[in-house]
């Protein structure tokens, strides 16, 4: 067996060494990385390694000859050969297509394990990858890999291509709760402790042997718990389970008494809520997964997750059934057959599961291809029309129709994931007011109230000549945020609109000049009053009051603290304070770039921080990013609502980006509470031109 794997390798390494990655590395790597995972995590025999590197020199090189190879290899290359030639276009990306077309090509049942392998390897150096293409790869891994791997019973490969998947998808919260699975470990370990002292003299005089370990949830899954039941981090209860892991003879009567009898020493000791038992020994689950379940109260009142398994269980429960073929006293093929037979089974069969069991979907976007099956990504909402813009704006205005999925539709008609859509124009098509109520994405629109309002561009352009010229001669300039306040005050709602009329003639020019000079003299007035203001709240923010009280800091009592620069933490925020050596306290939030790494390194430097309830809470400095449609009155309106809370704009800076038709704004605040900068985020986030807001 070791030569068929030599030999194969040498095939591939012949054929695929010149090649490179996206990232120049040599290509032949991702068959090597995949036959390691296939073999050492999974499990799989070298049947598979030697079909793993088959597949990948026939792929592109079908002359190779692999006749002198057993059947069983020659079958699994076929099966992952024909895999390899399914594009977007033809499985529209439908799982359960797509499902059913690994399962029609997967004549033996492993394919389907060594494609799950393939991809894993794929998303571990998901970097080499270009954006549109890691794009495409993270949504296939989300709607397709990650449920076949949860239905194959192959946990581990599907917990870390679930985190792999967060850790792109949603890289802030990805950070958050990592960080505080980090920085709440040792109380996990604590309670473990705890936990077991009561019950180590029973389990010792019965002479049972095992070993205690605590499963943590992966980040992914906390933060699907946290969206379906709508709760905050604390507010998921079983972060971290209690594992018993007995360790004796794989013996099925054997290994089921002692784990009853584990279970009854547990629930003797502590509160059992018998509603959340789950008997998997009695009745395994379909993929061959066993173990005992039950919650339990701990003497504090807090529940507890306990799952009790013998040593064979968990290594089922944690590599998969291919893992267990070469486990000592079991022979190795009545094993196999019977996971293969599994395998098959579940392919075939929609696996029951509950809703938080199942991935979250993008919610607003979607994804569709072009006939040659290139991804495009649209907002959610999205119709032929706003395509047809997103692949060039001269189609767009000439567009009269399209083809989704092959059948002719109208421009309106609205967009799925998947779609496969084909754009149709005429040369006298011209676009019309209406296109305005069938379109969602910023690119369509800004083209087509560009095409709209031709005559009143060329207007504008005469507009803006003019008053540019009058500025010239009177020395004056006309800043955007006094020409915000001026079409504010006379209700223009857009800049267009506004140099329009003055190209028109029905805004004199004059008006402007009088505007200008009043309020530049009103803005020097209050520059003298801000500015010995900003000296006050300057020198009261610095020193931070009695704001944040420092927990377990007796070593450190005679420090001063301070809100740490890179993330700018309000009050309110989730916080931890990290011990500097001449700086005092730095208060970094939970989710800030930073905190992995300081509480990786200098895990005896953190310490845990709470905000002190008050009344005075002082200002604290944030700053907010905003995307927004290129319309100036939408600069108003972020301002008028911020207008509306107790906070202070230190600065209102703004870039245009012409090609993408957008602003992109950045604001400095004073604010006293995450509570207020929620408000603000939430209601500036409502504004009708506001794409995109998030906290720098």
């Amino acid at each position: 067996m070791e030569d068929m794997v030599n030999k194969a390798y040498s095939i591939a390494y012949d054929v695929l060494k010149e090649q490179t990655r996206y990232d120049g590395s040599p290509f032949f790597q991702h068959p090597e990385n995949v036959a390691k995972i296939v073999s050492d995590e999974i499990g799989l025999d070298d049947t598979c390694v030697a079909a793993v590197y088959l597949h990948e020199a026939t792929r592109t090189h079908k002359e190779i000859d692999i006749s002198g190879f057993p059947h069983d290899v020659q079958v699994i290359v076929d099966g992952l050969n024909k895999i390899a030639t399914i594009k977007p276009k033809d499985t529209r990306l439908e799982a359960e297509n797509y499902k059913k077309l690994i399962v029609q090509y997967s004549t033996d049942p492993r394919v389907t394990v060594i494609k799950i392998a393939d991809r894993l390897e794929v998303m571990r150096n998901l970097n080499f990858f270009p954006k549109s293409s890691r794009e495409q790869k993270l949504l296939e891994t989300l709607m397709l890999y990650i449920p076949l791997a949860h239905q194959l019973g192959l946990y581990n490969i599907k917990s870390e291509l679930e985190n792999i998947y967060f850790r792109y998808a949603e890289p802030e919260q990805f950070r958050a709760i990592s960080n505080k699975l980090k920085a709440t470990e040792r109380d996990r370990e604590l309670l473990m402790q705890e936990f077991i002292e009561p019950l180590k003299k029973k389990l010792t005089d019965e002479g049972i042997h095992y070993k205690l370990k605590m499963r943590t949830k992966t980040a992914y899954s906390i933060f699907r718990k946290m969206q379906v039941q709508k709760v905050p981090f604390e507010g998921v209860f079983d972060v971290f389970a209690i594992r018993f892991i007995i360790d004796c003879e794989p013996d099925p009567t054997i290994e089921k008494d002692l784990c009853w009898k584990v279970y009854s020493y547990v629930t003797e000791e502590y509160e059992p809520d018998t509603k959340r038992l789950r008997d998997w020994l009695t009745n395994p689950k379909p993929n061959g997964y066993e173990s005992l379940h039950i919650t339990v109260k701990n003497r504090q009142g807090a529940s507890l997750e306990v799952q009790i398994r013998t040593k064979r269980m968990d290594d089922e429960a944690e590599n998969g059934a291919a893992a267990h073929w070469s486990y000592k006293g079991i022979q190795h093929e009545q094993t196999m057959d019977r996971w293969l037979r599994s395998v098959r089974y579940a392919l075939e069969h929609q696996a029951t599961s509950t809703p938080e069991d199942m991935p979250l979907p993008p919610s607003k976007e979607i994804f569709v291809f072009t006939p040659t099956g290139e991804l495009r990504i649209l907002s959610a909402g999205s119709s032929v029309l706003d395509f047809a813009f997103n692949i060039h704006s001269g189609i767009g205005c000439r567009c009269t129709g399209g083809k989704v999925n092959g059948k002719a539709v109208p421009i309106k008609e609205k967009l799925n994931t998947g779609d496969v859509i084909e754009i149709q124009t005429s040369k006298n098509q011209k676009p019309s007011r209406d296109w305005l109520n069938w379109v969602v994405t910023t690119k369509a629109r800004t083209k087509i109230k560009q095409e709209l309002d031709a005559e009143e561009r060329k207007a504008a352009a005469e507009g803006r000549e003019m008053l540019e010229r009058r500025l010239k001669n009177w020395k004056m300039e006309f800043p955007d945020e006094l020409q915000q306040e001026f079409m504010k005050k006379h209700k223009y709602s857009s800049n267009l609109q506004f140099m329009a009329a003055i190209g028109r003639g029905q805004e004199d020019v004059n008006d402007i000049k009088s505007f200008i000079v009043a309020m530049n003299e009103e803005a020097l007035r209050k520059q003298t009053q801000e500015e010995v203001i900003e000296e006050k709240r300057d020198y009261s923010g610095s020193h931070g009051g009695d704001n944040i009280m420092v927990i377990s800091a007796r070593n450190v009592k005679g420090l001063d603290y301070a809100m740490a620069k890179c993330c700018n933490p309000v009050f309110g925020d989730d916080v931890f304070g990290f011990v500097t050596r001449t700086e005092g306290i730095k208060i970094h939030r939970m989710s800030c770039p930073n905190a992995a790494r300081l509480i990786d390194r200098y895990p005896y430097r953190i310490q845990k921080v709470v905000w002190q309830d008050s009344d005075n809470t002082g200002n604290f400095q944030c700053t907010l990013g905003i995307t927004a449609e290129m319309e100036h009155h939408v600069l108003g309106a972020i301002m008028d609502v911020i207008g509306q809370f107790r906070a202070s704009i230190r600065s209102f800076n703004v870039n245009e980006n012409p090609r993408k038709g957008t602003y992109e704004i950045s604001v400095r605040l004073l604010v006293p509470s995450n509570m207020e900068l929620d408000k603000i985020l939430s209601l500036v986030g409502n504004i009708k031109q506001v794409i995109r807001i998030r906290r720098q």
